[in-house]
């Protein structure tokens, strides 16, 4: 049921926000150096690396590490990537790892392959189970405010409660954050 959800969801959702995409694409393009997407290595169900992609939102030369680990971090972003980053814009590209079945609308948000506290943290709750997804319980409670132990506390507790219904309400609540572009550090 969740596959099925999630592929008319992205299929609505890349109908819908196709000219948008084009737009930012664009955008990126003309304002910074360097390819349109980043395309971030991450892990997926069961540990598994793929590839995730993004705007591309920070300078050509930017340490690949988490965000809140990157001094100065506000100084790698490109004129838009700001913008791209608080509107959320800059995660459509990820449409396509929904799409190849690699990541889902809902989950706890994929780990960069580099994260090894996060990663163990959430092996040890038996977290790894579950696809990755654009949006989750984490990111609608605090997203990149809360600490990793948070941030695993809440994807634990999404593993426990997650259905259809429950999906529903925190996409309707992703909505309502990224309207109000809430949470969002850099």
């Amino acid at each position: 049921m969740k596959r099925c959800l999630d592929l008319v969801l992205c299929s609505l959702a890349l109908l819908i926000l196709f000219m948008p995409m084009l737009l930012v694409a664009i955008a990126v393009c003309l304002t910074s150096p360097g390819p349109i997407l980043f395309w971030s290595m991450r892990v997926g169900k069961n540990n598994i690396l793929f590839l995730m992609p993004k705007f591309r939102t920070m300078q050509k030369n930017t340490p690949n590490v988490a965000t809140h680990l990157l001094t100065g971090a506000q100084s790698y972003l490109t004129p838009i990537g700001g913008f791209l980053r608080k509107s959320s814009l800059d995660e459509l590209p990820q449409l396509w790892s929904v799409l190849l079945g690699q990541m889902s609308f809902v989950g706890p948000r994929p780990a960069l392959y580099n994260q090894d506290d996060l990663i163990a943290m959430r092996n040890a709750k038996g977290i790894e189970v579950l696809l990755p997804g654009i949006t989750g319980w984490a990111q609608v409670n605090g997203r990149d405010e809360l600490d990793l132990e948070q941030k695993v506390r809440l994807d634990f507790e999404y593993l426990q409660r997650r259905s259809t219904p429950f999906d529903c309400y925190i996409l309707f609540l992703t909505g309502m954050k990224v309207l109000g572009r809430e949470g969002v550090a850099h």
